[in-house]
Order: C-alpha cells, then structure tokens, then sequence
C-alpha cells in the first residue's frame, strides 16, 4: 500500500540528513512495493552510505501490510547488528523482531521457528539458518540479502523460492558478475548510491612485499596518532604463528586474535576489548569482513592479499576510514604472482575515490565474465555467441517475456555472425569499462545502418582511429543489419573465405553480384540447394568482412530496385 502516517512519522525520525542519492533510492524501492508484479532491486553503494537504512524504511512498509519480512545477512557479528540498528529504529512501534544465528540456543531458535511459521514474528535477521528446512513463513513479503557477494546462487535462490511473489531487495558494495549483469540486462532493477556520507575521506592503498620495518612503521604510525590497527589473516591454521611474528615487531603493544573458531565467550571478549580501545592490533580472519564500525581503526594490513576475491578486499578495506582521520591500507603479496592476480590486485589500487565499489564491480564483470544466467555460476565467458550477441538474445528474450508472446515470434529475425579474428573494444582503446559496456549495449540494439554510422563516427572523433578489434565488431554489426533485410540466417567469415545461409524461402536479387566481386578478385560459389548460400573466396585474404558487408548492400540495392521498377 501507499505510505502511511506511521511510515512518515518513522522516516522523519531518522538522526542522520539523508544524502540526495540515499533519499532518492528510498523513495524509488517503497514504490516499486507498491506495484503489482514482485520487486526485484539491487541497490550498490559503498560500506556507511546508508543501505540498511533503506532496508528498515521497506521493511517496516511490508510490517504495516501484514506481511513478513526475512533479511538475511553472512555474519552472526552483522546479523547482531542489524538486529540492535532495526530495534533501535522501530522500538515506538508494534513490531516484533527475532534474529536466527548461533547466537541463539537450540531452544530459543525452535521457539523463533515456531512463532514464524504462525505468523507472530514480523521481522526475522539471521544467518544461512534462515534457509533450513525447518523455518517457514506464514505471509513472507519481503526478502532482504545483505552482502549478497558473500551467498552462493543456491542459498538464495532456495530462501526466495519460498513464496513466488515475494519482493526482494539486494544489497552490496560490490556485486559479483552475474548479479551486476542481471541489472544491468534489465532482468533486475539497479540504483546505485554515489553521495558519500559528510566528512567521509579515500583510503590511501599500497601494494607491496613483505617487509619488517614497513609494516612496524604503519602500526606505530596508528597508534601513536590514538588509533588502532586491524591485520588481516584468513588461514586459523597458522594465525598464531602471524600473531607472534607481530609481537615481535611491536612488542610494547597490546596485540590480540580473532577468527570462527574460537570459543564464542572468547571471541566475544577479543572483539569487545578491540572496540573499547583496550587492544592496539587485532590480528582477525575475514570475520571482521562485515558489520563492524569502528572510526578509531584506520589502518588494516591485508596478510596474502591475492588469496582474496576482489569484493572481499574491498569489504575489507572499508572496515577503515570510517572517520575524518585519513586511513591506510596495505595489501602484503609474495613477489612473482600470476598476472592475472595482479591485475586484479592493482585495480584496488587505483580505485581508491570514494563510491569506487561500483566501478570495480564492473571492472570484475569484463575480468571473470557475466556467468551463467540460469545456473549457478556467478562468474565466467559466454564463449559460445560472443557478448553483443548473447546481450541481443537476452534482450529480445525478456522483451518477448514481458509482451506475453513466444520468444519465436518476438525475436526479429536477426542473423548470427562470426568474423575471423577477435572483435571487441580493447582498453588502449577505451580504457573506462562503464564507457565500453555501454557502447556494447548501444551496438546491440542498433538495427538502422545510418545510426551505426552515427555511433562509428562518434567513435572515431571521441578516441580516435578504430583499432583493428573495434573495426571487426563494426563489420560484424553492419552484416547483422544488412542480412536481417534480406533474410541470411548465418554468417561464417575465416581467413580468405566466408559462408552465407539464407533462411529457407529467402529469394535475394544476385545479378549483378558475380560480376561485381570478379573487379575484386572474389569468388563467388552459389549453391541453390534450399537453403540457398553464397561461398566466398580471397585467397590470401585475412579478413573477408568488408566483402561480405559489400555483397550484401549490393544485394539489398538490387532488391530495393526490383521492388521499385515492379
């Protein structure tokens, strides 16, 4: 339903002034709760922009419908905050609100089932428990994923299957391929949250080997200044070890260890000394990952950083800097890493401008792939048809869905084209990957030759000559448009030859074609057998595609006069 007296009376008492971007992408989730067929929102935007704040104002609106609301987050650390933030927030109200982790005893979390599955509690937070088979809901409305990098395709594919119309709200700093390609194909909704919280300051990353003085210089840097220090280590089996070798570089410091497996009375007592400012370094695992917020910690050490995926540094990273103070980061690597690492490595580096954790979602679309869109791959090529190709046929096919028609008779008769040699958009070309998705896009919905003329001479006079990639995608997009019109189904171009299927009852108007490529020292084969084809042959020829393009505005020429004369 539209916004009640409640919902504006919570919203105005929000302590905080909502950031333009933050109040438009409230505003925009509330209303497509409110239209007919289910929500399906991503909502990007950096650790401190306020998500969850979005995340109570869409709760609470399902609350107020009679509906049941599931936010499922990674961590016990951040499903106990949440619980303590959503509390907090509608503690003037009649809203009932559980948590599901192992946190709770046995019992108290049969009880919390129990009371779901009747419908008594309105709000539940919890871990991967809330995907078990034993938890039900009465009425689920919403679905909340928190972090949604960190959930297997499984896990949440099984909890939204619960109910078929429940609305479902995503939340990340940086999504995984698949998630970021699901937007931005149109098959999700996106908003990205770009205006950083006042004061907010970039962190400063460095790169490097592992060095003694270094890393003794960037603690005592902290601390001497009143801060504290996180040093990451993501393997338990040796975190002692690591522990100790920090001890001895600083061993007039209060150094302390956190990871999973330690006792919970342990690990509770290691995370509330840290925040209270009585341990000067806390030598953690990945668990400090999500939900801490801690301004008086503005330095992290990242241990063996290349065994991290590049969502889970960023995460990492932005455990600090939650401050005014400027904070550090620093990623330890051992020397001769794949390239491909350090690729990967270095893009961290140079994305260190506040709101870069859509930047480098993208980046890590074009690195790992778009995965598989109806499997569970989050990562990986689509080898097979090429990107333009397989971004056309997801397009046509969600239009045909959302027409109601079959996707046979939505989907224009488009013609599936193979050129020899790579054809892309390289990064000496364009090096920002928002500009070359974009460009992708804009290549695939073309079907007029004039606009591609238009989009290559923007090309040519906004970056300069075409690489001979970039020139291969044009010709491949020029043959799509052109045998579209006159009915070629398949075009296979190698070095020297090329093949072109018509479609069973195509007639194209070829007269003057042979005589045309014989000036050019082409041969042209036509089989006649339906379907008809057409076989030519250069020898020598690397790339026959601008002969192709040729033939087929030859084709189309004689057809239009055809058509004309009677």
């Amino acid at each position: 339903s539209a916004d009640t007296r409640w919902q504006r009376e919570m919203e105005s008492a929000f302590i905080y002034d909502e950031t333009p971007d933050q109040e438009r992408v409230a505003e925009d989730v509330k209303r497509a709760m409110e239209r007919q067929q289910p929500m399906d929102v991503l909502i990007c935007g950096d650790v401190g922009y306020g998500k969850t704040e979005i995340a109570i104002r869409a709760a609470f609106k399902a609350v107020q419908d009679g509906k049941q609301v599931a936010v499922l987050a990674p961590t016990t650390v951040l499903v106990e905050q949440h619980l303590q933030t959503f509390r907090a927030r509608l503690a003037e109200y009649p809203v009932v609100i559980e948590s599901l982790s192992r946190f709770r005893t046995p019992k108290e979390q049969e009880d919390i089932v129990t009371r779901l599955a009747e419908g008594s509690v309105d709000i539940v937070i919890g871990t991967q428990r809330l995907v078990s088979p034993d938890v039900h809901f009465k009425d689920l409305g919403l679905l909340v994923i928190d972090e949604e990098q960190q959930f297997g395709v499984t896990q949440k594919e099984r909890l939204k299957a619960l109910k078929q119309s429940v609305d479902v709200l995503t939340m990340t700093a940086t999504p995984i391929p698949r998630t970021l390609h699901l937007s931005l194909s149109g098959l999700r909704d996106l908003s990205v949250i770009r205006t950083p919280p006042r004061n907010r300051r970039p962190i400063i990353t460095h790169m490097m080997a592992w060095e003694d003085q270094t890393i003794e210089d960037a603690i005592r840097l902290e601390v001497d200044r009143g801060g504290q220090v996180f040093f990451v280590h993501n393997r338990v089996e040796s975190i002692p070890e690591v522990a100790a070798k920090v001890r001895r570089l600083v061993p007039d410091l209060r150094v302390d260890v956190a990871h999973g497996q330690m006792p919970e009375r342990r690990l509770e007592k290691a995370m509330t000394d840290f925040v209270h400012g009585d341990t000067n370094v806390l030598v953690a695992t990945a668990i400090i990952e999500n939900g801490l917020d801690l301004p008086n910690a503005n330095t992290m050490i990242i241990h063996r950083a290349d065994y991290f995926g590049l969502a889970q540094l960023y995460q990492l990273r932005g455990r600090v800097g939650r401050s005014h103070q400027r904070a550090f980061c620093y990623m330890i690597i051992p020397p001769n890493l794949p390239p491909e690492s350090e690729r990967r490595l270095h893009l961290l580096e140079q994305h260190t401008e506040l709101g870069a954790g859509y930047r480098l979602a993208l980046k890590d679309l074009e690195l790992r792939g778009a995965g598989n869109l109806l499997g569970t791959e989050q990562s990986g090529f689509a080898h097979a048809v090429g990107f333009d190709t397989y971004v056309r046929i997801l397009e046509d096919t969600v239009a045909a869905m959302r027409s109601g028609e079959s996707g046979a008779a939505a989907r224009p008769a488009v013609p599936d084209v193979s050129v020899s040699g790579a054809s892309y958009i390289p990064d000496t070309f364009i090096e920002d990957e928002g500009q070359k998705l974009d460009l992708y896009r804009r290549l695939s919905k073309i079907t007029d030759l004039d606009e591609l003329e238009l989009l290559t001479s923007e090309l040519r006079d906004r970056f300069g000559p075409l690489p001979a990639e970039a020139g291969r995608l044009i010709d491949a997009s020029r043959i799509r448009i052109l045998g579209r019109r006159l009915g070629v189904e398949r075009v296979l171009a190698t070095a020297g030859t090329a093949r072109v299927n018509f479609r069973r009852g195509a007639v194209p108007r070829m007269t003057s074609l042979r005589d045309a490529m014989a000036g050019r020292e082409v041969e042209v084969e036509v089989r006649r057998l339906q379907p008809l084809s057409l076989v030519f042959r250069q020898p020598g020829a690397q790339d026959v595609a601008p002969i192709i393009v040729e033939a087929l505005q030859r084709m189309l020429e004689e057809q239009r006069d055809f058509v004309r004369t009677g």
